[in-house]
Protein backbone atom coordinates (compact mmCIF):
# COMPACT_ATOMS: atom_id res chain seq x y z
CA UNK A 1 0.00 0.00 0.00
CA UNK A 2 1.19 3.49 -0.59
CA UNK A 3 2.63 5.08 2.19
CA UNK A 4 0.86 8.52 1.54
CA UNK A 5 -2.34 6.79 1.78
CA UNK A 6 -1.31 4.27 4.63
CA UNK A 7 -0.09 7.66 6.33
CA UNK A 8 -3.40 9.54 6.34
CA UNK A 9 -5.24 6.66 7.61
CA UNK A 10 -3.57 7.03 10.33
CA UNK A 11 -3.71 10.51 11.20
CA UNK A 12 -7.23 10.81 10.75
CA UNK A 13 -7.91 7.76 12.57
CA UNK A 14 -9.56 6.13 9.51
CA UNK A 15 -12.58 3.40 9.64
CA UNK A 16 -13.88 3.23 6.74
CA UNK A 17 -12.53 3.77 2.87
CA UNK A 18 -14.68 4.95 0.05
CA UNK A 19 -13.35 3.19 -3.07
CA UNK A 20 -15.13 5.33 -5.88
CA UNK A 21 -14.51 5.89 -9.46
CA UNK A 22 -16.15 8.72 -12.01
CA UNK A 23 -18.56 6.87 -14.59
CA UNK A 24 -19.94 8.31 -18.04
CA UNK A 25 -22.64 10.60 -15.86
CA UNK A 26 -20.03 11.21 -13.37
CA UNK A 27 -21.93 9.48 -10.59
CA UNK A 28 -19.90 8.39 -7.80
CA UNK A 29 -19.18 4.37 -8.08
CA UNK A 30 -17.37 1.73 -6.33
CA UNK A 31 -17.09 0.08 -3.05
CA UNK A 32 -17.08 0.86 0.80
CA UNK A 33 -14.35 -1.34 2.08
CA UNK A 34 -12.73 -1.18 6.22
CA UNK A 35 -9.42 0.01 6.02
CA UNK A 36 -8.08 -3.13 7.01
CA UNK A 37 -8.58 -4.09 3.78
CA UNK A 38 -8.20 -1.63 1.94
CA UNK A 39 -4.46 -1.00 3.71
CA UNK A 40 -4.26 -5.01 2.96
CA UNK A 41 -4.73 -4.58 -1.30
CA UNK A 42 -3.29 -2.57 -3.61
CA UNK A 43 -6.23 -2.24 -5.81
CA UNK A 44 -10.07 -3.34 -6.01
CA UNK A 45 -11.44 -5.30 -8.94
CA UNK A 46 -15.10 -4.05 -10.20
CA UNK A 47 -17.03 -4.69 -13.09
CA UNK A 48 -15.59 -2.66 -16.50
CA UNK A 49 -19.39 -2.55 -17.12
CA UNK A 50 -19.83 -0.30 -14.43
CA UNK A 51 -18.59 2.58 -17.04
CA UNK A 52 -21.59 1.92 -19.16
CA UNK A 53 -24.17 2.61 -16.65
CA UNK A 54 -26.54 5.30 -18.19
CA UNK A 55 -28.29 7.97 -15.39
CA UNK A 56 -31.21 5.91 -14.84
CA UNK A 57 -29.24 3.16 -14.01
CA UNK A 58 -28.93 0.78 -17.70
CA UNK A 59 -26.55 -0.71 -19.28
CA UNK A 60 -25.38 0.29 -22.61
CA UNK A 61 -23.78 -2.22 -24.83
CA UNK A 62 -21.50 -3.41 -22.21
CA UNK A 63 -20.92 -6.19 -23.98
CA UNK A 64 -19.36 -4.62 -26.66
CA UNK A 65 -17.35 -2.35 -24.73
CA UNK A 66 -16.64 -4.08 -21.64
CA UNK A 67 -16.74 -8.08 -22.70
CA UNK A 68 -19.13 -10.32 -23.41
CA UNK A 69 -17.82 -12.13 -20.43
CA UNK A 70 -18.77 -9.43 -18.12
CA UNK A 71 -14.95 -9.09 -16.95
CA UNK A 72 -13.52 -7.16 -14.24
CA UNK A 73 -11.24 -4.30 -14.25
CA UNK A 74 -8.73 -3.40 -12.04
CA UNK A 75 -9.46 -0.16 -9.79
CA UNK A 76 -5.82 1.62 -8.30
CA UNK A 77 -6.24 4.53 -5.63
CA UNK A 78 -4.49 8.27 -7.07
CA UNK A 79 -2.68 8.62 -3.36
CA UNK A 80 -2.84 12.40 -4.20
CA UNK A 81 -7.05 12.05 -4.29
CA UNK A 82 -7.46 10.76 -0.65
CA UNK A 83 -9.52 13.28 1.39
CA UNK A 84 -12.16 12.85 4.57
CA UNK A 85 -15.87 12.36 4.11
CA UNK A 86 -16.53 15.36 6.28
CA UNK A 87 -20.35 14.35 6.56
CA UNK A 88 -19.47 11.03 7.75
CA UNK A 89 -20.47 9.63 11.42
CA UNK A 90 -17.06 8.43 11.89
CA UNK A 91 -13.95 9.05 10.48
CA UNK A 92 -14.32 7.73 7.02
CA UNK A 93 -12.07 8.81 3.43
CA UNK A 94 -12.60 8.85 -0.20
CA UNK A 95 -10.03 7.74 -2.67
CA UNK A 96 -10.46 8.34 -6.09
CA UNK A 97 -9.42 5.38 -8.48
CA UNK A 98 -7.80 5.01 -12.01
CA UNK A 99 -9.25 1.99 -13.80
CA UNK A 100 -6.93 -0.13 -15.78
CA UNK A 101 -6.79 -3.53 -17.26
CA UNK A 102 -5.06 -6.66 -16.20
CA UNK A 103 -2.22 -5.46 -18.16
CA UNK A 104 -1.53 -2.62 -16.55
CA UNK A 105 -2.94 -0.05 -19.51
CA UNK A 106 -5.54 2.52 -18.97
CA UNK A 107 -9.07 1.81 -19.58
CA UNK A 108 -10.15 3.97 -22.02
CA UNK A 109 -13.48 4.34 -21.63
CA UNK A 110 -12.87 5.60 -18.16
CA UNK A 111 -13.53 9.43 -17.72
CA UNK A 112 -10.11 9.87 -16.29
CA UNK A 113 -8.57 8.03 -18.65
CA UNK A 114 -10.00 10.24 -21.19
CA UNK A 115 -8.69 13.39 -19.44
CA UNK A 116 -5.65 11.75 -18.61
CA UNK A 117 -5.10 11.25 -22.73
CA UNK A 118 -5.66 14.82 -23.41
CA UNK A 119 -3.31 16.01 -20.94
CA UNK A 120 -0.39 14.00 -21.97
CA UNK A 121 -0.95 15.58 -25.79
CA UNK A 122 -0.27 18.65 -24.03
CA UNK A 123 2.81 17.46 -21.88
CA UNK A 124 4.09 15.93 -24.72
CA UNK A 125 4.58 19.52 -26.46
CA UNK A 126 5.82 21.07 -23.16
CA UNK A 127 2.02 22.49 -22.29
CA UNK A 128 0.05 22.70 -19.12
CA UNK A 129 -3.31 23.97 -19.20
CA UNK A 130 -4.14 25.97 -16.13
CA UNK A 131 -8.44 25.89 -15.60
CA UNK A 132 -10.81 27.11 -13.59
CA UNK A 133 -14.81 26.16 -13.05
CA UNK A 134 -17.50 28.11 -12.22
CA UNK A 135 -20.56 25.94 -10.67
CA UNK A 136 -24.15 27.22 -10.36
CA UNK A 137 -26.85 25.22 -8.63
CA UNK A 138 -30.25 26.16 -7.33
CA UNK A 139 -31.36 25.17 -3.86
CA UNK A 140 -34.76 23.83 -3.77
CA UNK A 141 -37.83 22.98 -2.07
CA UNK A 142 -37.84 18.79 -0.97
CA UNK A 143 -40.21 17.06 -3.33
CA UNK A 144 -40.80 13.50 -3.62
CA UNK A 145 -42.52 13.40 -6.64
CA UNK A 146 -40.86 13.80 -9.85
CA UNK A 147 -44.31 14.88 -11.91
CA UNK A 148 -44.13 17.92 -10.17
CA UNK A 149 -42.76 20.91 -10.87
CA UNK A 150 -39.44 22.61 -8.48
CA UNK A 151 -40.18 25.21 -6.70
CA UNK A 152 -37.32 27.32 -4.05
CA UNK A 153 -37.22 26.56 -0.69
CA UNK A 154 -37.92 29.07 2.41
CA UNK A 155 -35.44 30.64 3.81
CA UNK A 156 -34.69 31.75 7.78
CA UNK A 157 -37.37 34.11 7.11
CA UNK A 158 -39.93 31.70 6.25
CA UNK A 159 -40.55 32.80 2.87
CA UNK A 160 -39.40 31.20 -0.88
CA UNK A 161 -37.93 34.19 -3.22
CA UNK A 162 -40.58 35.00 -5.67
CA UNK A 163 -38.31 37.10 -7.38
CA UNK A 164 -35.03 37.36 -8.52
CA UNK A 165 -32.23 38.15 -6.21
CA UNK A 166 -29.08 38.63 -8.51
CA UNK A 167 -25.68 38.92 -6.74
CA UNK A 168 -27.93 39.89 -3.39
CA UNK A 169 -25.70 39.35 -0.02
CA UNK A 170 -29.25 39.46 1.98
CA UNK A 171 -30.53 36.19 -0.46
CA UNK A 172 -27.93 34.06 0.34
CA UNK A 173 -27.63 35.28 4.13
CA UNK A 174 -30.87 33.61 3.72
CA UNK A 175 -29.37 30.08 3.67
CA UNK A 176 -26.28 30.59 5.89
CA UNK A 177 -26.77 27.52 8.24
CA UNK A 178 -26.17 25.87 4.56
CA UNK A 179 -22.95 27.44 3.01
CA UNK A 180 -21.89 27.82 6.85
CA UNK A 181 -21.50 24.37 6.75
CA UNK A 182 -20.77 23.90 2.93
CA UNK A 183 -17.81 26.10 3.67
CA UNK A 184 -16.86 23.89 5.83
CA UNK A 185 -16.75 20.67 4.33
CA UNK A 186 -15.34 22.11 1.31
CA UNK A 187 -12.56 23.14 4.11
CA UNK A 188 -12.14 19.34 5.47
CA UNK A 189 -12.28 17.87 1.73
CA UNK A 190 -9.89 20.23 0.65
CA UNK A 191 -11.85 21.47 -1.98
CA UNK A 192 -10.57 25.14 -2.95
CA UNK A 193 -13.65 27.22 -3.88
CA UNK A 194 -13.50 30.64 -3.81
CA UNK A 195 -16.34 33.52 -4.49
CA UNK A 196 -19.81 32.28 -3.51
CA UNK A 197 -22.92 34.67 -5.51
CA UNK A 198 -26.30 34.34 -6.21
CA UNK A 199 -26.94 33.79 -9.62
CA UNK A 200 -30.39 35.19 -11.55
CA UNK A 201 -32.31 33.08 -10.66
CA UNK A 202 -34.24 32.02 -8.00
CA UNK A 203 -32.19 30.66 -5.45
CA UNK A 204 -29.70 29.87 -8.24
CA UNK A 205 -26.33 29.66 -6.57
CA UNK A 206 -22.92 30.17 -7.75
CA UNK A 207 -19.40 29.21 -6.63
CA UNK A 208 -15.92 29.64 -7.77
CA UNK A 209 -13.00 27.55 -7.75
CA UNK A 210 -9.36 28.31 -7.76
CA UNK A 211 -7.38 28.18 -11.08
CA UNK A 212 -4.72 25.08 -11.34
CA UNK A 213 -4.27 21.60 -12.24
CA UNK A 214 -7.27 20.59 -14.75
CA UNK A 215 -7.20 16.71 -13.30
CA UNK A 216 -7.51 18.33 -9.86
CA UNK A 217 -9.85 20.63 -10.32
CA UNK A 218 -11.89 17.89 -12.51
CA UNK A 219 -11.67 15.64 -9.39
CA UNK A 220 -12.96 18.75 -6.92
CA UNK A 221 -15.68 19.24 -8.91
CA UNK A 222 -16.78 15.75 -8.72
CA UNK A 223 -16.87 15.90 -4.96
CA UNK A 224 -18.24 18.93 -4.57
CA UNK A 225 -21.32 17.77 -6.45
CA UNK A 226 -21.53 15.25 -3.49
CA UNK A 227 -20.70 17.96 -0.99
CA UNK A 228 -23.36 19.85 -1.84
CA UNK A 229 -25.96 17.38 -2.53
CA UNK A 230 -25.08 15.98 1.39
CA UNK A 231 -25.45 19.31 2.91
CA UNK A 232 -28.46 20.36 1.87
CA UNK A 233 -30.08 16.60 3.12
CA UNK A 234 -28.85 17.65 6.81
CA UNK A 235 -30.76 21.16 6.31
CA UNK A 236 -33.88 19.72 4.97
CA UNK A 237 -33.53 21.23 1.21
CA UNK A 238 -32.54 19.67 -2.33
CA UNK A 239 -29.46 20.75 -4.66
CA UNK A 240 -30.06 20.20 -7.86
CA UNK A 241 -27.21 20.60 -10.88
CA UNK A 242 -29.50 19.57 -13.65
CA UNK A 243 -29.02 22.32 -16.29
CA UNK A 244 -32.45 23.43 -16.85
CA UNK A 245 -34.47 22.80 -13.50
CA UNK A 246 -37.58 25.29 -13.67
CA UNK A 247 -39.60 26.67 -16.10
CA UNK A 248 -39.39 30.15 -16.47
CA UNK A 249 -35.91 30.38 -14.68
CA UNK A 250 -32.30 30.53 -16.45
CA UNK A 251 -30.09 27.41 -16.62
CA UNK A 252 -27.37 26.61 -14.36
CA UNK A 253 -23.76 26.25 -15.77
CA UNK A 254 -20.17 24.91 -15.62
CA UNK A 255 -18.20 27.87 -17.20
CA UNK A 256 -14.90 26.72 -17.69
CA UNK A 257 -11.45 29.38 -17.92
CA UNK A 258 -8.75 27.87 -19.66
CA UNK A 259 -4.90 29.12 -20.02
CA UNK A 260 -1.90 27.12 -21.43
CA UNK A 261 1.39 27.83 -19.72
CA UNK A 262 4.82 26.74 -21.10
CA UNK A 263 7.89 24.72 -18.64
CA UNK A 264 8.96 28.20 -17.33
CA UNK A 265 4.80 28.67 -16.19
CA UNK A 266 4.61 31.66 -18.74
CA UNK A 267 1.34 32.09 -20.25
CA UNK A 268 1.06 30.75 -24.00
CA UNK A 269 -1.41 32.99 -24.49
CA UNK A 270 0.59 36.31 -24.86
CA UNK A 271 4.21 37.48 -26.22
CA UNK A 272 6.46 38.99 -24.66
CA UNK A 273 5.23 42.25 -25.18
CA UNK A 274 2.04 41.70 -23.81
CA UNK A 275 0.14 41.31 -26.58
CA UNK A 276 -2.10 37.71 -27.70
CA UNK A 277 -0.10 35.60 -29.41
CA UNK A 278 -1.38 33.20 -32.33
CA UNK A 279 -1.78 30.59 -30.08
CA UNK A 280 -4.15 32.03 -28.64
CA UNK A 281 -5.98 32.87 -31.56
CA UNK A 282 -5.83 29.98 -33.06
CA UNK A 283 -6.61 28.22 -29.35
CA UNK A 284 -10.06 30.17 -29.86
CA UNK A 285 -10.61 29.04 -33.57
CA UNK A 286 -10.22 25.09 -32.45
CA UNK A 287 -13.06 25.54 -30.11
CA UNK A 288 -15.27 27.73 -32.45
CA UNK A 289 -14.42 24.66 -35.16
CA UNK A 290 -14.85 21.71 -32.22
CA UNK A 291 -17.52 22.70 -29.32
CA UNK A 292 -20.42 22.18 -31.33
CA UNK A 293 -18.81 18.40 -32.55
CA UNK A 294 -18.33 17.96 -29.04
CA UNK A 295 -21.43 18.97 -27.52
CA UNK A 296 -22.40 15.61 -26.23
CA UNK A 297 -19.97 16.80 -23.19
CA UNK A 298 -21.06 20.16 -22.75
CA UNK A 299 -24.61 19.14 -23.07
CA UNK A 300 -25.01 15.31 -21.99
CA UNK A 301 -28.88 15.06 -21.57
CA UNK A 302 -31.88 16.09 -23.54
CA UNK A 303 -32.70 18.60 -20.28
CA UNK A 304 -29.16 20.17 -21.50
CA UNK A 305 -30.49 21.54 -24.68
CA UNK A 306 -33.27 23.68 -22.37
CA UNK A 307 -31.03 25.78 -21.04
CA UNK A 308 -29.13 26.86 -24.41
CA UNK A 309 -31.92 29.44 -25.59
CA UNK A 310 -31.61 32.65 -27.00
CA UNK A 311 -31.45 35.78 -24.56
CA UNK A 312 -31.46 33.50 -21.38
CA UNK A 313 -27.57 34.49 -20.17
CA UNK A 314 -27.21 31.39 -21.94
CA UNK A 315 -25.36 30.74 -25.56
CA UNK A 316 -26.57 29.97 -28.84
CA UNK A 317 -23.60 29.56 -31.00
CA UNK A 318 -19.65 30.04 -31.00
CA UNK A 319 -19.06 33.41 -31.23
CA UNK A 320 -16.88 35.36 -29.49
CA UNK A 321 -15.68 38.47 -28.03
CA UNK A 322 -13.82 40.21 -24.89
CA UNK A 323 -15.93 40.82 -22.15
CA UNK A 324 -18.80 39.68 -23.83
CA UNK A 325 -20.98 37.36 -21.79
CA UNK A 326 -23.75 36.84 -24.54
CA UNK A 327 -20.59 34.86 -26.81
CA UNK A 328 -19.87 31.29 -26.17
CA UNK A 329 -16.74 32.56 -25.81
CA UNK A 330 -15.95 34.95 -23.95
CA UNK A 331 -12.29 36.82 -22.92
CA UNK A 332 -12.16 38.03 -19.77
CA UNK A 333 -10.47 41.43 -18.71
CA UNK A 334 -6.91 40.47 -17.82
CA UNK A 335 -3.44 41.41 -17.72
CA UNK A 336 -1.09 39.38 -20.48
CA UNK A 337 -0.02 37.25 -17.53
CA UNK A 338 -3.48 35.90 -17.18
CA UNK A 339 -5.21 36.19 -20.48
CA UNK A 340 -7.17 33.00 -20.46
CA UNK A 341 -10.67 32.01 -22.78
CA UNK A 342 -14.11 31.05 -21.00
CA UNK A 343 -15.68 28.34 -22.04
CA UNK A 344 -19.40 29.49 -21.53
CA UNK A 345 -20.64 26.55 -23.38
CA UNK A 346 -21.25 23.30 -20.39
CA UNK A 347 -23.98 22.99 -18.50
CA UNK A 348 -23.55 22.31 -14.88
CA UNK A 349 -24.83 18.63 -15.48
CA UNK A 350 -21.23 17.58 -17.05
CA UNK A 351 -19.13 15.08 -16.23
CA UNK A 352 -16.10 17.27 -14.78
CA UNK A 353 -13.48 15.14 -16.43
CA UNK A 354 -14.86 14.89 -19.80
CA UNK A 355 -16.12 18.60 -20.02
CA UNK A 356 -12.33 19.47 -19.15
CA UNK A 357 -11.12 17.02 -21.87
CA UNK A 358 -13.67 18.01 -24.69
CA UNK A 359 -12.72 21.64 -23.79
CA UNK A 360 -9.26 21.35 -23.75
CA UNK A 361 -9.13 19.44 -26.85
CA UNK A 362 -10.75 21.38 -29.23
CA UNK A 363 -8.37 24.17 -28.07
CA UNK A 364 -5.76 21.99 -29.25
CA UNK A 365 -6.66 20.82 -32.34
CA UNK A 366 -6.59 25.07 -32.59
CA UNK A 367 -3.30 25.04 -31.92
CA UNK A 368 -1.64 22.81 -33.26
CA UNK A 369 -3.68 22.62 -36.77
CA UNK A 370 -3.52 26.90 -36.72
CA UNK A 371 -7.29 27.47 -36.87
CA UNK A 372 -8.11 30.94 -37.60
CA UNK A 373 -10.81 31.87 -35.52
CA UNK A 374 -13.53 34.68 -36.60
CA UNK A 375 -14.01 38.10 -35.80
CA UNK A 376 -14.59 38.85 -32.42
CA UNK A 377 -18.19 39.90 -31.62
CA UNK A 378 -18.94 43.89 -30.29
CA UNK A 379 -22.88 43.72 -30.08
CA UNK A 380 -25.21 40.41 -28.87
CA UNK A 381 -24.25 37.35 -29.88
CA UNK A 382 -28.02 36.18 -29.34
CA UNK A 383 -29.00 38.13 -32.31
CA UNK A 384 -27.30 35.25 -34.82
CA UNK A 385 -28.32 32.16 -35.63
CA UNK A 386 -28.01 28.92 -33.75
CA UNK A 387 -24.59 27.19 -34.08
CA UNK A 388 -24.88 24.32 -31.46
CA UNK A 389 -26.85 21.56 -31.83
CA UNK A 390 -30.56 21.87 -30.67
CA UNK A 391 -31.21 18.53 -29.30
CA UNK A 392 -29.11 15.51 -27.86
CA UNK A 393 -29.28 13.75 -30.95
CA UNK A 394 -28.29 16.14 -33.34
CA UNK A 395 -24.98 16.36 -30.91
CA UNK A 396 -24.76 12.65 -30.85
CA UNK A 397 -24.78 12.14 -34.83
CA UNK A 398 -21.77 15.58 -34.79
CA UNK A 399 -19.88 13.77 -32.60
CA UNK A 400 -19.91 10.41 -33.79
CA UNK A 401 -18.98 11.95 -37.70
CA UNK A 402 -15.82 13.92 -36.51
CA UNK A 403 -12.82 11.64 -36.72
CA UNK A 404 -10.27 14.53 -35.32
CA UNK A 405 -12.04 14.47 -32.01
CA UNK A 406 -12.20 11.09 -31.85
CA UNK A 407 -8.75 10.99 -32.43
CA UNK A 408 -7.40 12.65 -29.25
CA UNK A 409 -9.84 11.40 -27.16
CA UNK A 410 -9.99 7.44 -28.18
CA UNK A 411 -12.06 6.08 -30.78
CA UNK A 412 -13.56 3.16 -27.94
CA UNK A 413 -14.57 5.93 -25.74
CA UNK A 414 -15.97 8.21 -28.32
CA UNK A 415 -18.26 5.06 -29.63
CA UNK A 416 -19.00 3.93 -25.79
CA UNK A 417 -19.93 7.17 -24.40
CA UNK A 418 -21.91 7.77 -27.71
CA UNK A 419 -23.96 4.88 -27.03
CA UNK A 420 -24.70 5.46 -23.20
CA UNK A 421 -26.46 8.92 -25.02
CA UNK A 422 -28.10 6.98 -27.26
CA UNK A 423 -29.72 4.17 -24.44
CA UNK A 424 -30.66 7.46 -22.60
CA UNK A 425 -32.36 9.11 -25.20
CA UNK A 426 -34.18 6.05 -26.05
CA UNK A 427 -35.05 5.58 -22.58
CA UNK A 428 -36.87 9.40 -22.36
CA UNK A 429 -38.19 8.86 -25.46
CA UNK A 430 -40.67 6.18 -24.08
CA UNK A 431 -42.26 9.00 -21.12
CA UNK A 432 -45.21 10.89 -21.89
CA UNK A 433 -44.70 14.42 -20.74
CA UNK A 434 -47.08 16.71 -18.78
CA UNK A 435 -46.81 18.90 -21.73
CA UNK A 436 -48.31 15.94 -23.99
CA UNK A 437 -51.06 15.46 -21.63
CA UNK A 438 -52.55 18.97 -20.68
CA UNK A 439 -51.80 19.86 -24.43
CA UNK A 440 -52.70 16.82 -26.72
CA UNK A 441 -55.16 14.67 -24.85
CA UNK A 442 -58.34 16.61 -25.79
CA UNK A 443 -57.55 19.25 -28.07
CA UNK A 444 -55.99 16.34 -31.16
Amino acid sequence: MNEQLAAFIREHNIHEVECVIPDMTGMARGKIVPKGLFLAEDSMKMSKAVLTITVNGEFAEFERFAGANDPDMVCRPDPSTIRLVPWAIEPVAVVIHDCEDFDGTPVGISPRAVLRRVLKLYEDRGWRPVVAPEMEFYLIRQNTNPHEPLRPPSGRAGRSEVGRQSFSIDAVNDFDPFFQELSAFCEAAQLKVETLIHEVGACQMEINFSHGDAMALADQVFLFKRAVRETAYRHNIFATFMAKPMEGEPGSAMHIHQSIVDDSGANIFSQPDGSASELFFHHIGGMQRYLPRAMPMFAPYVNSYRRLSRHTAAPINVRWGYDNRTCGIRIPPSGPAARRVENRVPGVDVNPYLAMAATLACGYLGMVNRIEPSAPMDDSAYNLDYELPRSLEDAVELMQDCPELAAILGEEFVQAFCAVKEKEFETFNRAITAWEREHLQLHV
